[in-house]
């Protein structure tokens, strides 16, 4: 069987250890390929050829670097469908929905394009007489990016197209559910003309993260996953010295007024609800109803769940398989446990057939229908818990105040939405409510590349959100010069010598 091995200095690097790990094909249940564990010593070598090209590239001009970043950008573009259809393989969501990940991936990269004016510093003349101040921003070295399963090239070009552009070198961590995607970005990069080992590529589980976590020479850790791990990796990384950037997970409600759109409001809840098959950190899994709206909006988002596709990705479904045997099941437990703790079960997606003729090999795939609970309350873990399906709750409210103060008690502060015609209500909403994305009239807020993407509470771990200018920030520290120069015209005069305070004069 084919096995994937690790990428570094610009060539596939053969693990060292006997460790491996299947990577299933989800619509069908079929092992496509063994990727390999690292071991410490993998660890190492990845980490050290990234260290070796890091003073090189570091040098590079930014106007080098900056056309290496288009060439790679032109690349993309040319052969994005190759790298969705390697996404939906693994991952099993629909085409299209792969496709939409790669193309807001680019939007990050074509940030990175800009590289020579984001880290322009500043300059000061005469601060002091005779003295001139500038400041500059410098790359850190060897940054670590540990990615999730749930979008393989996005998530990790949330970070790497900044970080290279500024002059670091990157070991990127897949997810070992999903790792060809970045396999494919590694190599793209070598076709771009990007110099060895400023892209390596680290396959593994938690020997792999452990090690980087700890590794002297990476300066830099950046995390998207799970709230317990985002916060062990920030816990573990700051205590070795590490800056880190840690995206937790999420539960995201979407309020809906009583003088909504409710068709929208239906429409966009679907979307959001089950988009991905709820695999999406920025998916809405609380549907909050305000007032007298409920009965109606469970009505017709019912209606458009139950109109869904569930099948293989790869033809022509709505929606697609769940990543593994693991989340399928772990997802129709919490639909279970719902259930018994009293919530009303409108939709249900347990052991749904595939669309017949958006599947083929039988029903082997890792498959749950949209789930749609109404009657759903605080106190139930289908609430409190991010269950990471396409399972969406209806929380019943009477009052506006009630819902925000809902969304500012929950321990997470990702994304959050509102729907309504009301914009004295969209604007207060936005201004009280405790999240760090906000959208009004959009279900799914994830900011273009310009800005930076991130939550608050348990949502981050750290002081600085994914791209953006926050982005720049991260994979760079600030530099102040003060430069004294000589007046010609003054030399050979002599001076007593003031041991006191520097003044400014």
């Amino acid at each position: 069987m084919d096995t994937l091995h690790h990428w570094a200095a610009g060539a596939v690097l053969k693990s060292t250890g006997d460790r491996y790990g299947d990577v299933t094909d989800p619509a069908t249940g079929a092992v496509r390929r063994q990727v390999a564990f690292a071991t410490e010593a993998d660890v190492d070598a990845v980490v050290q050829a990234a260290a070796r090209a890091y003073p090189a590239w570091r040098d590079t001009s930014l106007t080098a670097r900056t056309q290496i970043m288009f060439r790679f950008r032109e690349l993309l573009n040319a052969r994005a469908e190759e790298l969705a259809a390697i996404i939906t393989a693994e991952h099993g969501k629909v085409l299209s929905d792969a496709a939409g990940e790669v193309a807001r991936g680019q939007e990050v990269v074509e940030f990175a394009c800009g590289m020579p004016h984001l880290l322009k510093g500043s300059a000061t003349e005469n601060a002091s007489s005779g003295v001139d101040v500038s400041s500059m921003r410098q790359p850190l070295g060897v940054v670590g990016i540990i990615s999730p399963f749930n979008f393989p090239a996005m998530v990790p070009m949330w970070f790497f197209p900044i970080a290279i552009a500024a002059g670091n070198t990157v070991v990127l961590k897949p997810s070992e559910k999903v790792p060809s995607a970045a396999q494919w970005m590694a190599e793209l990069w070598t076709e771009s003309g990007l110099p060895d080992g400023v892209f390596n590529v680290l396959h593994g589980d938690r020997t792999a993260v452990d090690e980087l976590l700890t590794h002297p020479d990476v300066t830099s850790i950046s995390f998207v996953g799970s709230t317990p791990i985002a916060r062990h990796v920030y816990e573990t990384g700051t205590a070795h010295g590490k800056r880190v950037q840690a995206l937790g997970g999420a539960k995201n409600h979407m309020v809906v007024l009583p003088d909504a759109d409710l068709d929208l409001a239906a429409d966009q809840a679907v979307n959001a609800g089950f988009g991905s098959a709820g695999e999406r950190c920025m998916s809405i899994s609380a549907l909050v109803a305000v007032g007298g709206v409920a009965d109606t909006l469970v009505e017709k988002v019912a209606e458009r769940a139950r109109g869904l596709r569930t099948g293989d990705g790869r033809r022509g479904c709505d929606m697609g398989p769940l990543v593994t045997e693991a989340a399928r099941e772990r997802v129709t437990g919490y639909v279970d446990v719902g259930e018994s703790a009293g919530a009303t079960v409108v939709v249900d997606g347990r052991g749904i057939e595939p669309d017949a003729d958006g599947q083929e090999g039988g029903t082997s795939g890792f498959f749950v229908g949209p789930t749609l609970f109404d009657h759903v309350t605080t106190d139930m873990s289908i609430y409190t818990d991010e269950i990471f399906g396409p399972v969406l709750s209806v929380l019943r409210v009477d009052t506006y105040d009630e819902a925000v103060a809902m969304i500012n008690a929950n321990p997470y502060g990702n994304g959050t939405a509102i729907f309504t015609n009301d914009g004295g209500a969209a604007r207060r909403f936005q201004h009280e409510v405790e999240v760090g994305m906000i959208g009004v009239n959009v279900p799914v807020p994830v900011p273009m590349a310009y800005y930076s993407f991130g939550g608050w509470k348990n949502s981050l771990f750290g002081d600085t959100h994914a791209h953006g200018t926050e982005g720049v920030h991260f994979f760079t520290r600030g530099k102040v010069v003060t430069t004294r120069w000589t007046d010609p015209a003054s030399r050979g005069s002599g001076g007593e010598l003031d041991l006191g305070f520097p003044r400014n004069a």
